[in-house]
Parts: structure tokens; C-alpha cells; sequence
């Protein structure tokens, strides 16, 4: 899921709120990107960054609380201090990094295009030429669209599950979006029986960057290393293998296999 968001530092003004209690870390999530971050029926947030998140706390001996936050105002919101770090999914990228700081890689998979299995067109930038192309709003997706497509029609959406929906209205020719995001979102559901990726993966590292870190503010660096060590850690004592395996049927961390 690999996401971008382009957020003035100004805007963050409007998410001021109180300092967070220095012996709790505060953390925000989205809850609307399966299997990454979702809820359950009870409300109950679930997901890969969801247990990631749970687990890196622990490995550093913090209480955390968990904030849930719309993915559009994910940055300006932390840089007002309603959270102390992000984990949700977001993509490490020379952008972002002008006005925030990440830790160290969490994990990282390719994007692909998602078209009916009758479609007709190669996904490539002349088969998607004259196409509307779904992808989430201020996503790294919407990035490479615009770079990669330049003769389609790229239409944006506040969530990816609104991507899906459209795809199946027959709203949109094709959608672009995490590889494992379609695959276990869509892919592998009732609604999806007639999809298919088309083409072969995304790995642009202008638009997706470096794999999905833990966002922090500039200038936090204690955190941000605590952050890295605990990634480290928690991948060399078994930890992330479990939470891995009880979401994906392979090791996300380096990215997809290929086919």
C-alpha cells in the first residue's frame, strides 16, 4: 500500500492539540485500508500495521494509543501533534521527507493494475491510453499514474475501497493500487471474480520510494532510531514472521516474489 500525500506545513495548524504525556506514544492509524488496517465488526481496529504497531511498542517498552485519522490529513496532523508517529502504510519518499522523518523500513510491495479479465488493453501507457484509471487520492499511486499514464484519464478517490467500488460500476477502466491491497481485498472476493492484474509490477522509485516506514516529526531523532531498532528487533526474534504469516501467505518485507 503504497501511499504519497502532498501537505503544507501550514495545514498542519489546524490539527494544533496539547502535548502527549512523554511516557505514552501516541499513534496514528487509518482503519480503511485492508489487510493492512481495517475494523472489525465490534468498531475493534485489525489489520498487518495495526499488529505492527502493537508490537513495535512493546518491543520498546511504551504505552501507545492508538488515533485513528483520515489518510488525507495523516501529515498535517502529525505535524500539529495530534499523534507522535504514523504507521499506516506510508511510503518512504523524497516528498514526504521534506517536511517529515521516517524510520527504517516495515515492508514493501509493488503496485499493478486491476482491469476485468475482458478488458482488451495491455497495461502499459499506450494500452491505457484514452482509460479512466482509479486510484486513492494523495496516494504514491496518484504519483505514478500521472507520471506513467499521461494520456489517461486519472481519477482520484478518497479511499481504496471506493476505487474497487467504481471499478465494478464500471465507472473506471482499471484501478492502480498496492499489489497484496487487490489481492486480498479484491482480487480474492466474489465482487473480484472477473479481474485480473494486468501487466506486471510497479516498483517507481521517484513516486514509491524506499518500502513503508514509521512517519515521525524532523529533528526526532531518539525516536525515529528507537523506531528503526525495534523493526530490526522484532524481525530477528520471530515477531514479525508471525504477524506476517497470519496476514500473507509470503514475507512482505522485501517485497513480492516474482511470477
Amino acid at each position: 500500500m503504497i501511499r504519497n500525500a502532498f501537505l503544507s506545513t501550514m495545514a498542519a495548524l489546524a490539527f494544533a492539540a496539547p502535548a502527549v504525556a512523554q511516557d505514552t506514544l501516541r499513534i496514528g492509524v487509518e482503519g480503511a485500508y485492508p489487510p493492512f488496517s481495517y475494523k472489525e465488526s465490534d468498531g475493534t481496529l485489525a489489520g498487518f500495521d495495526i499488529e505492527i504497531a502493537h508490537a513495535l511498542c512493546a518491543e520498546m517498552q511504551r504505552d501507545c494509543e492508538l488515533v485513528e485519522q483520515e489518510w488525507d490529513g495523516m501529515i498535517p496532523a502529525l505535524l500539529g501533534r495530534r499523534f507522535d508517529a504514523i504507521i499506516a502504510s506510508m511510503s518512504i519518499t523524497e516528498e514526504r521527507r521534506r517536511q517529515i522523518d521516517f524510520s527504517d523500513r516495515y515492508y514493501q510491495t509493488p503496485a499493478r493494475i486491476v482491469a476485468p479479465v475482458d478488458a482488451g488493453f495491455e497495461g502499459t501507457a499506450e494500452g491505457l491510453a484514452g482509460r479512466r484509471i482509479g486510484v486513492q487520492r494523495g496516494a504514491t499511486h496518484q504519483c505514478y499514474a500521472e507520471k506513467a499514464f499521461p494520456e489517461a484519464e486519472i481519477v482520484l478517490y478518497g479511499t481504496q475501497e471506493e476505487v474497487f467500488r467504481d471499478l465494478v460500476l464500471g465507472r473506471i477502466d482499471a484501478q492502480l493500487s498496492d499489489s497484496l491491497i487487490a489481492e486480498e481485498s479484491f482480487l480474492s472476493t466474489d465482487e473480484g471474480a472477473d479481474y485480473r492484474f494486468v501487466g506486471g509490477d510497479h516498483l517507481d522509485v521517484d513516486c514509491y520510494g524506499e518500502g513503508v516506514g514509521v512517519a515521525l516529526r524532523q529533528n526526532e531523532d531518539a525516536l525515529r532510531e528507537a523506531f528503526s531498532a525495534a523493526i530490526l528487533a522484532i524481525r530477528e526474534n520471530g515477531t514479525y514472521a508471525e504477524i506476517n504469516d497470519s496476514y500473507f501467505p509470503f514475507d512482505i518485507y522485501g517485497g513480492r516474489p516474482a511470477e
